[in-house]
């Protein structure tokens, strides 16, 4: 075969490229995964709510419960206090792991990242070896002032939920903003420094504005998590601590109120929808923003 014979080298590939139809047939079976174990699920749970000739007077009985109306505003007080809690020890330890080398900085980091790898019940069985009215240090605090009362007696109440949380969730906010911390350009901050700007100033002014988003994110991520955190409250065992996802597991499995379960689940699902998109808008408007300023600074090439 002589040069002149042989196929263009447009037309061979054209020849070998797959159709694009018989791609788009790939994207079939992960989307019915999906469909199957995500989208079903939360499906039925809507339709079970409004199931039946009771479904209206349902909805009216469970909204219109005090159980559920202190339920919703405890599972929204403890979300948010244990993301505001999150955020302010998570920013702290992150800026200490980011710009205070200190020996043993590296298994600290480690530490943080094992913790992300854990169920969130070892966290509460944890601080009941540690606080609870027989662990280790109302034992210490026993043995130091003679009083077998136990000093320490805040794992029962939502304070010890929250602060279990605070516990189990601050790696989320620490690993986002690590990672915005190692992409932030060290001339910047020995600018900073040599014009006279004192470490508060350089964080304030330098470090805490790029670290935004990924505070935005991590703070997103660390409020739907506490909002639908059942594990902790459980296993704390707290009195009067009554959230949604407990409230639901009552009613499903304990009074086997199937219905109503499924009205709380219902608005649990729609509170956490909500939350989501309400991110998505708050973070995409952030980074167009981020855009707009970095197009403005960056001087022309």
């Amino acid at each position: 075969m002589t040069v002149l014979d042989a196929p263009a080298p447009e037309a061979t590939a054209r020849r070998t490229d797959p159709p694009r139809s018989r791609a788009v047939w790939w994207a079939v079976p992960p989307l019915l995964v999906v469909l199957a174990a995500v989208l079903y699920p939360l499906v039925r749970v809507c339709l079970e709510s409004f199931g039946g000739a009771t479904g209206s007077s349902t909805w009216g009985g469970v909204l219109g419960s005090e159980a559920f109306r202190d339920a919703l505003w405890r599972t929204i007080a403890i979300a948010a206090t244990s993301t505001v809690g999150c955020l302010v020890l998570g920013t702290f330890l992150a800026i200490v792991l980011a710009f205070v080398p200190f020996p043993g900085s590296q298994v600290v980091g480690r530490l943080i990242d094992t913790v992300l790898a854990l169920p969130s019940f070892l966290i509460t069985l944890a601080f009941t070896f540690l606080y609870g009215t027989a662990g280790a240090v109302n034992a210490a605090l026993a043995g130091l002032t003679g009083d077998a009362s136990p000093l320490l007696n805040f794992l029962y109440t939502p304070a010890g939920v929250i602060a279990a949380e605070i516990t189990f969730f601050t790696p989320f906010v620490i690993r986002p903003l690590l990672a915005s911390f190692s992409t932030l350009p060290r001339a910047q901050l020995d600018v900073a420094a040599s014009l006279g700007a004192s470490p508060l100033r350089v964080l304030r002014t330098v470090v805490l504005p790029e670290a935004w988003p990924a505070l935005v994110a991590g703070g997103s991520l660390v409020l739907l998590l506490t909002l639908n955190e059942f594990g902790i409250v459980l296993f704390t065992g707290a009195k009067g601590v009554t959230t949604l996802p407990v409230l639901i597991y009552t009613r499903g499995i304990v009074t086997f109120d199937l219905p109503g379960a499924a009205v709380i689940a219902t608005v649990q699902i729609a509170l956490s929808l909500t939350l989501y998109t309400l991110y998505r808008v708050v973070f995409a408007r952030l980074m167009t923003g981020r855009g707009e300023t970095d197009a403005v600074v960056d001087p022309p090439k």
